[in-house]
This record gives structure tokens, C-alpha cells and sequence, in this order.
């Protein structure tokens, strides 16, 4: 028996790495190709063997990279600083202040605005930004963001007040603290771990984001994701191009999944074992 479940626990281990392999190729792949010559990414057979260049991204660095990273980094900071001063309350508000079932409520109707496709509000969206006049506007981007990202927030902000002690906040309340005190001086401070890996993973599926920055703000304040797109459409040979660029924007969220993952786990299943 010890014998079969070794062989067994060696087989799901084996298993294991060649789906985290099969998984990570892609991006291996496009890495490496980001340091070939164009006519070394279109060979019809691949080759590990080639005389690794830094042109492509030079050309990267060189097409208007910085107004491109200058707008990513203020839609994705700012969209989360603003769902995080509004998440956070709320989710204090749930965790302190309401009954349960009325927490749970509010909170699938929280999660409800990220059951409908992005596609469904598109058309609804465009319409108003643009009678509005924001098209081209980071301003929007921001605001679509911080939409976004907010149900996120609330509810791993939950998932993580749920943990603390509340005898602890009883204290306080005894002790004269009022409600801004106790989440600004305990409950933000307890939590605080949690809370950062929660920014962190809003601010990579807004630095991700096409699918809004496309639409809303094509020419006038474009992000990188959007700056791949414009690479693969003015250029008659990009593969290597692209792959060099594409490497250059996936640093920042590879860098922060990195730090969140340890804290990914606890945000979604906090409050479920008491």
C-alpha cells in the first residue's frame, strides 16, 4: 500500500510540473523571442540557437513607451487608491455594522455587477462616456477601473475583517473610539497584510486591461496593453517586436502576483472556517 501510494504521490507530482510547464511555455517562448531579430522569430523552424539582440526593445523603449507606462501607472494606481477608500468602509459596514444575512446581501449584489460580461455593457458604456464628451479621457479610464476592481475589493476586505477578534473592537468601543478611529487605528492595521495583496491584484487586472483601454482610449490616452495592439497593426514583420514589448509590461504584475499569491488563498477563504 505505501508502496503504490509513493508511486502515486510521484506520478500526481510529475503530472503536476508538466501542467505548470505546459502553462508557463507560452510565456517563456514569447521572452525569448523578444531577444531574436524578426527573421529569426519567423523561421519555419525554431530554433533556441540565435544571436540574442536587444534591438527589439530599444524599438519598444523608443515608440512613446513612457506616455504609454505614464498612463497605465496613473489609471491603475488611482483606480485602486479609489476602490480601496471606498471598498474598505464598506466592507467594514458589512462585517460590524449589518446582520449577516443582510451582509451576504448586500454582498452578492456587490459581486452581481461582475456576473455580466464585459462585452454586454460595452455598447451602454461607449454611449454614455462618449454623450458625455470623455472619450480619450484617462479621467474615464479611472473611473470604468475603479468600477471594476471596487466588488473585488469588498469582498476579500470581508473576507479578512471576518478574522479579527471583535472583542478587541468592543474595547475600543468601551473605551470612547468612534467608528473612524476603529477602522483607521485597529481594523485597517490588523488587516493590513491582507489588504495590500488585495491592491496589488486590482492594480494588475487594471494595468491588464485592453478590453476597456481599446475602446475608451484609443488615441489619446492609450496604455500599454493598447500599445501592443498599435505594435502588431503598423508593422509588416512584429512577432519579435511584440514578444519584446509584451516582456516589458508583464514584469510589473509577474513582480506583484509574486508578493499577493501568499495572501490570494487567505482572502478567498477567509470567514469560511470558524
Amino acid at each position: 500500500m505505501r508502496a503504490t501510494n509513493k508511486w502515486l504521490n510521484m506520478l500526481l507530482t510529475l503530472l503536476t510540473y508538466l501542467l505548470v510547464l505546459a502553462l508557463i511555455f507560452p510565456v517563456l517562448w514569447m521572452i525569448v523571442t523578444g531577444f531574436k531579430q524578426e527573421r529569426d522569430a519567423y523561421a519555419a523552424i525554431p530554433s533556441l540557437i540565435f544571436q540574442p539582440t536587444l534591438d527589439q526593445f530599444s524599438l519598444a523603449f523608443n515608440s512613446g513607451f513612457g506616455a504609454y507606462l505614464f498612463n497605465s501607472v496613473v489609471a491603475a494606481l488611482v483606480s485602486t487608491a479609489l476602490a480601496m477608500l471606498l471598498g474598505i468602509p464598506a466592507a467594514y459596514s458589512m462585517v460590524f455594522q449589518m446582520r449577516p444575512k443582510s451582509s451576504n446581501d448586500l454582498l452578492f449584489f456587490a459581486l452581481s455587477t461582475r456576473f455580466m460580461p464585459f462585452a454586454a455593457i460595452l455598447i451602454p458604456l461607449f454611449v454614455i462616456v462618449s454623450r458625455l464628451n470623455l472619450l480619450d479621457n484617462l479621467f474615464t479610464l479611472i473611473i470604468v477601473y475603479t468600477a471594476m476592481n471596487l466588488p473585488l475589493i469588498i469582498w476579500m476586505a470581508r473576507s479578512y475583517f471576518l478574522e479579527l477578534p471583535k472583542d478587541v473592537l468592543e474595547s475600543a468601543r468601551l473605551d470612547g473610539a468612534n467608528t473612524l478611529r476603529m477602522l483607521a487605528g485597529i481594523v485597517v492595521p490588523m488587516a493590513a497584510p491582507g489588504l495590500v495583496a488585495s491592491a496589488l491584484l486590482a492594480v494588475i487586472f487594471a494595468w491588464n486591461d485592453f478590453f476597456f483601454a481599446i475602446t475608451l482610449t484609443y488615441t489619446q490616452s492609450p496604455t500599454l496593453p493598447v500599445m501592443v495592439a498599435v505594435f502588431s497593426s503598423n508593422q509588416d514583420e512584429f512577432l519579435a517586436k511584440v514578444s519584446a514589448l509584451a516582456t516589458c509590461i508583464i514584469i510589473v504584475p509577474v513582480i506583484l502576483g509574486i508578493y499577493a499569491q501568499r495572501h490570494l488563498v487567505r482572502g478567498l477563504t477567509g470567514g469560511a472556517i470558524k
